[in-house]
């Protein structure tokens, strides 16, 4: 079951002004000494949508007095918070960003601007580590083999399958996302090469994270990511088997 609530000191637009253009799913767990930075770092006028998975930290109470819109979702995974976010956006474009104060929601803006001037469909952050331990060495190997996989699968010539992403709205909810674990960022990717999307790709900072990591910062946390992003690129590509 999944419940939006909007706190009272959220941003609203003005009267008779235009909607928000831009939501931005932070999918989070247990993050409430990360989120002041993270939030502080939206660009102004976008929406913050705080997809809480289940913390006992109060990073709930934390997003809603800093402004955010809490989306809660009550099934663990990280697909199933980014899902969430998405189903509860609005805007015309959704980014995507990581919780942890790794990296910076700031760097979404030429993502947004890329897209809305047609030269892209979705857009994604290479990940350059800043900082000792920002990406450990099991994660970022199993992040190139993955990448490699895409490669053979899709064609496409990425070098990260990083969660700093942009997109519009609409065309993600079209490609039927259905993972709810760690294979939805790939699967993204995928479905999105699948649908003759134009995706690129750009560097973006990357620092070590606030507290400590549920997936990629342990050996088991990074087999259980490649685990379920291999499973996804198992999966026939939708156009197999349709006539032209």
């Amino acid at each position: 079951m999944r419940a939006v609530t909007t706190s009272p000191s959220s941003p609203e637009p003005p009267p008779g002004g235009p909607a928000l253009s831009v939501d931005v799913v932070l999918p989070c767990l247990d993050e409430a000494s990360a989120l002041p930075w993270v939030l502080r770092r939206i660009p102004p006028g976008w929406r913050a949508l705080v997809v809480d998975n289940g913390s006992t930290d109060g990073s709930d109470r934390v997003a809603g007095e800093l402004g955010a819109t809490v989306v809660r979702e009550a099934r663990r995974g990280f697909g199933a918070a980014c899902h969430a976010g998405l189903t509860a956006a609005t805007a015309e474009f959704v980014c995507f960003c990581d919780c942890d104060a790794s990296l910076d929601p700031a760097d979404l803006v030429p993502f947004v601007d890329e897209i809305r001037s047609g030269a892209a469909d979705l857009v994604l952050g290479r990940r350059r580590p800043r900082g000792r331990g920002a990406w450990p060495p099991h994660a970022r190997a199993g992040n190139a083999a993955l990448a490699l996989l895409l490669r053979r699968r899709t064609g496409l010539r990425l070098r990260d399958l990083g969660p700093l992403r942009a997109a519009r709205r609409a065309e993600l909810l079209a490609l039927g996302l259905a993972d709810r674990r760690s294979g939805y960022p790939l699967e993204m990717v995928v479905r999105a090469a699948d649908a003759g999307w134009r995706i690129t790709e750009h560097d973006v900072p990357y620092t070590p994270r606030t507290g400590a990591s549920k997936v990629t910062g342990t050996w088991r946390g990074t087999w259980h990511a490649v685990r379920d992003m291999s499973r996804v690129l198992r999966e026939p590509s939708a156009r197999e088997g349709v006539t032209p």
